[in-house]
């Protein structure tokens, strides 16, 4: 009589080529190899994947953040899905560690595209069953999924690394008015501390132009909190505009270093002590400068899997 898949053995890790590196380390931390995988391109670009071992039976979980060049990283989500699925995978996952479109997660004038809801429906039809992603730009991007979705922050991994710094005289600065939860939450874990608020008004796409400050930062080491750095445009007036309200230093953690030009000129000003961000999406060396400092939220994603795998809390990992 055959012995059935165990639990554990029906676990399988794959890999999209969007960040194999946080791919890699998330399989160490459990204790695993990655699935194996071609992946090749035709002459015209097409994508081609084929998976290089049995997975009928298996829980699947497959790791593609959604970063630059976003649209073909996207796709080979998709096509890694579809592949799976013909597979004859028992569930399948999506890990998603930065989620793209989330910036179009509602409608502000007529005539536009709800493009985080569109992602959505791709990533849905093509066959996963579960979605698992970190810090959405928007929470009520959860809703637009009928299947279950796990959402965790880097929060954990960013909070860590500042306590062990001993900065004094903290207030948490949320860079506009949208991000004043994340930043509340934020502020609260960091053993309660204040909170700040700049009011900007945007005038086009990648563009802020700072008003004011609601709080006080005078004297104050100030720590800009916010879910991705693009053009870093906010981040940097904020901060320039932090100093001349008087804050003494200034910080920025964001969980995606999405880095998009002229980011790495701003961000290496020297506006800024220190730029926190994590490893969601991959930092090459020519984005590498003095003041920046990656984390690894590979455990994090890695005990996530596993509780997800397990049916145990993922909330509570929070707490």
């Amino acid at each position: 009589m055959l012995t059935p898949l165990s639990d554990n053995n029906r676990l399988r890790l794959f890999s999209g080529s969007a960040n194999i590196p946080l791919a890699q380390e998330i399989a160490r931390y459990l204790g695993m190899d990655l699935g194996p995988m071609i992946r090749k391109r035709f002459a015209d670009g097409e994508l081609y994947v084929q998976i290089q071992e049995s997975i009928r039976g298996c829980d699947v979980y497959l790791i593609q953040p959604c970063s630059y060049p976003v649209n073909d990283h996207l796709m080979e989500l998709l096509i890694v899905i579809d592949a799976c699925r013909r597979a004859s995978a028992r569930q399948i996952t999506a890990v998603i560690p930065y989620y793209s479109y989330a910036r179009a997660d509602r409608k502000t004038a007529g005539r536009e595209s709800i493009a985080a809801k569109l992602v959505a429906n791709l990533v849905t039809e093509a066959g996963a069953d579960r979605v698992l992603a970190m810090d959405l730009h928007s929470a009520q991007i959860q809703g637009y999924f009928d299947i279950p979705f796990d959402h965790v922050y880097g929060s954990p991994v960013l909070l860590k690394y500042l306590r062990s710094k001993n900065l004094h005289d903290l207030v948490v600065v949320s860079p506009d008015v949208g991000g004043v939860a994340r930043a509340r939450a934020f502020a609260k874990k960091l053993n309660d501390a204040p909170l700040a608020i700049i009011d900007k008004r945007r005038q086009a796409h990648n563009v802020a132009e700072v008003m004011n400050v609601i709080g006080d930062v005078r004297g104050k080491t100030a720590v800009l909190v916010d879910d991705m750095i693009d053009t870093a445009g906010t981040i940097t007036e904020g901060a320039k505009f932090l100093r001349e309200e008087g804050a003494r230093q200034v910080y920025a953690c964001a969980t995606h270093a999405v880095f998009s030009p002229p980011a790495i000129e701003r961000l290496s000003s020297g506006v800024l002590e220190e730029v926190i961000v994590t490893n969601t999406v991959p930092v090459p060396d020519s984005k590498q400068f003095k003041q920046l400092t990656v984390l690894s939220v590979a455990n994090l994603i890695g005990e996530t899997i596993w509780r997800i795998h397990e049916d145990s809390s993922v909330s509570s990992m929070f707490r």
